[in-house]
């Protein structure tokens, strides 16, 4: 009979999720409350969170009970801004001649499932090749292991914009590339190359509204997008239920595309005052990825490692965009946990808490933008986010209290997605 039932586990591991599943957690971050509670029971059954109670909940019959009574416990956390294609390095360059699809395939594989296990369960990507969607569906088909992922599939730029694929290409290979493959002028072909991402099947739009700093051009503020273009992308994405992300680095663009009705800016670098102000009128997201700007200006620092236009970009705009956060946090901008990982190593999306609070932000707001406010930004605010009755059971837990010491955000030993646990 046991040698059955292993069979039946092999063969269909979700049958484990039919018992119930204890935790019994030491301090458990009330993130709703902004408290840390002692003693607590979270009690799982599937995929969702169906009771936490007050002490250590007793086992009955085929409970499993995980004991984290040493651990910090906390939602697991959500990354707005990662890219999980590619990964930083010095011949990041030569991909699009040198990588297949395939490639990128397979290296995502890895990157996706480094995240998961750094705590993060719930990513938004935000721009790669199209493998990205193909990722996302091999996740949630559990072929592989990662973060639940809500991606952009190809981002939407102008000719020559910071995510036009054939920057920086000799003219004989630059071509004229379209809606298709996410570059698009004028509000006609916005509207297009919005549909394609839904023929596609991303979960949300990505623009680059202003110059980048990766990007083989010359800007890395200009705005790239009219006011009018970016209202028939946004107009367009809400007809098909979709959030528009809108990387930006300087000011006008930000104002554009806050006018416009995006539902996040993402860097920020340049944002004045007049920006904050309309970003609180309409309550668009700021997701700042400070780590982003710190490595690739320490990556700058290295002869040779980004190609020259890339080069002074990087050095003057990376190191600004802690100082940008500080003021958008004081000015009461709402703030939602992002990174941009793939400009730096995938797993160490931890760091950014540390920015964070280095910049003011205490520890608890800083988790509360990875958990609350992320989760409110993707949409999935009833699904995820905090440890409630009814959603998904997404749970890590570290050693030490980050309320006190935020480097334990870096030491992850737990983590459950979906009622699955993957690190224990």
């Amino acid at each position: 009979m046991k040698k059955l039932l292993l069979a039946l586990l092999i063969c269909n591991p979700l049958l484990l999720l039919a018992q119930r599943t204890i935790l019994h957690c030491g301090k458990l971050i009330d993130v709703t409350k902004g408290q840390v509670l002692n003693e607590y029971s979270i009690i799982v059954e599937g995929n969702r969170i169906t009771d936490i109670q007050a002490g250590y909940a007793k086992a009955s019959g085929a409970d499993k009970v995980i004991d984290l009574k040493n651990k910090t416990v906390m939602p697991g956390l959500i990354d707005c801004h990662v890219h999980l294609e590619h990964e930083t390095s010095p011949t990041r360059y030569q991909e699009p001649f040198t990588f297949n699809p395939a490639d990128y395939a397979f290296q995502s594989v890895v990157f996706a499932e480094r995240t998961l296990r750094a705590g993060f369960t719930t990513v938004r990507d935000l721009g790669g090749t199209g493998v990205n969607i193909s990722l996302r569906n091999a996740i949630n088909k559990r072929l592989i292991k990662g973060p639940r992922i809500f991606t952009a599939g190809k981002t939407i730029a102008t000719t020559g914009g910071h995510a036009d694929p054939t920057n920086g290409f000799r003219d004989d290979l630059m071509g004229d590339p379209g809606p298709a493959a996410g570059v698009a002028n004028g509000p006609d072909e916005c509207r297009k190359a919005v549909r394609q991402r839904y023929k596609e099947g991303s979960d949300v739009i990505k623009i680059t509204a202003s110059g980048g700093v990766l990007s083989v051009a010359k800007s890395g503020e200009n705005p790239q997008f009219t006011e009018e273009e970016i209202k028939a992308i946004v107009e367009t994405a809400h007809d098909y239920g979709y959030k528009v992300a809108a990387h930006c680095h300087g000011a006008e663009a930000m104002k554009r595309a806050v006018r416009a009705g995006v539902n996040s800016i993402e860097h920020g670098t340049f944002m004045d005052e007049e920006v904050m102000q309309l970003m609180k009128e309409h309550g668009t997201y700021f997701v700042p990825t400070i780590t982003a700007g710190k490595s690739v200006a320490d990556s700058a620092k290295k002869p040779g490692y980004y190609p020259p236009l890339v080069t002074p970009k990087a050095l003057a705009i990376g190191p600004k965009i802690q100082a940008t956060f500080a003021k958008a946090y004081k000015a009461g901008v709402k703030i939602a946990f992002g990174t941009d990982a793939g400009v730096y190593a995938h797993g160490k999306n931890w760091m950014e808490f540390i920015y964070m609070t280095e910049a003011g932000m205490p520890p608890m707001e800083a988790i509360q933008s990875a958990t609350l406010s992320a989760a409110d930004l993707i949409g999935i605010y009833d699904k995820t986010g905090s440890i409630e009755k009814g959603k998904w059971a997404d749970i890590i837990a570290v050693d030490g209290d980050p309320i006190k010491d935020i480097q334990v955000m870096g030491r992850v030993t737990f983590v459950m997605k979906d009622g699955v646990v993957y690190v224990d």
